[in-house]
């Protein structure tokens, strides 16, 4: 014989009458209208940090009218060209200047994630040679620099000026990055290490092996902290490099925006854009190298971001 069960009647009914506020795991349902509020205002959010990038490409793809017409953004073009992308690859400058910048923003940040990590493994072994000095070292530079005037006679004595190691090696180490991967490599239980020191492995086959497998998230944080510090960079630029043939991508967009001036466009029997479009075209090239790997290392950036938090 089967029972049948009415749902209607012997579903529980929450406590506390009609006027109770729903609930979902416990935690209380908002107001439609709460709800409803924190949609707007996170539109009016997403708007503000869009629309400027928008603007930009828009810009970028307009004529000299429009942009007059616009006052000076155009938000959205109606006959979109790409003649200024066309112009500031056609003289080579911002070509040369890409790849300069893509060969230091792989290599420093290839070299910077090394250095860290090796750095960060010595100091997390308590027993290491000169533990805590060179930790309050490095703990020091946190809290004091050396300056520029010291910087540059640096570079001129080591005979980097107008070397791309110039753009390299001063931002190479960077003590925050250490303490980050130090705390994680601390968090490692010990039983792991010492289960590989009795299968006799040796301390470079620990760090390579155990630690950094395991640390692949503050890695790939480290990494993107890094690859943004050396693709964005330019002062450095301004400071040690003389030839123009070195000069990065930054620098060569600081001389479209801010000197106002166009290097390698102006190539007889050319139409040259407006200046405005040429401006914003470099600027779209030297973000969409970060737009596309920053996707790529977005999921470890939640996990890396934290590790060596203070915890309550």
């Amino acid at each position: 014989m089967v029972t049948t069960i009415d749902r209607r009647t012997t579903s529980p009914r929450p406590p506390g009458g009609p006027g109770r506020r729903r609930t979902i795991n416990g935690a209380p349902v908002p107001h439609p209208a709460v709800r409803g509020l924190k949609g707007i205002v996170l539109l009016l959010c997403c708007a503000v940090v869009v629309l400027p990038f928008v603007a930009v490409i828009s810009t970028s793809l307009a004529d000299q009218e429009q942009i007059t017409n616009a006052g000076g953004y155009v938000l959205w073009p109606t006959n979109p060209s790409f003649d200024a992308y066309a112009a500031i690859f056609r003289g080579g400058v911002v070509t040369r200047a890409t790849l300069v910048s893509v060969g230091i923003t792989v290599v420093g940040s290839a070299l910077s994630v090394s250095v860290v990590a090796l750095l960060a493994y010595s100091l997390s072994r308590p027993g290491s040679w000169g533990h805590r000095p060179i930790l309050l070292l490095v703990l020091f530079t946190m809290l004091f620099n050396a300056g520029m005037i010291p910087n540059y006679l640096l570079m001129k004595e080591l005979g980097l000026i107008d070397s791309y190691w110039a753009l390299i090696l001063p931002g190479l180490t960077s003590a925050f990055q250490v303490i980050i991967m130090r705390a994680f490599f601390m968090e490692v239980p010990r039983e792991i290490v010492d289960a590989a020191r009795i299968d006799g492995a040796g301390e470079l086959q620990i760090l390579t092996r155990i630690m950094l497998p395991l640390s692949k998230a503050v890695i790939a944080v480290i990494a993107l902290f890094n690859a943004v510090a050396y693709w964005s960079a330019f002062f450095n630029a301004v400071l040690y490099i003389n030839s123009t043939e070195k000069w990065p991508l930054q620098l060569v967009l600081r001389t479209y925006v801010v000197d106002n001036t166009q290097i390698g466009t102006d190539l007889p029997g050319e139409v040259v854009p407006p200046q405005q479009s040429l401006q914003m075209a470099i600027l779209v090239v030297s973000l969409i190298p970060i737009c596309l790997v920053y996707p790529l290392l977005q999921r470890h950036f939640a996990k890396g971001v934290v590790i060596g938090a203070v915890k309550g």
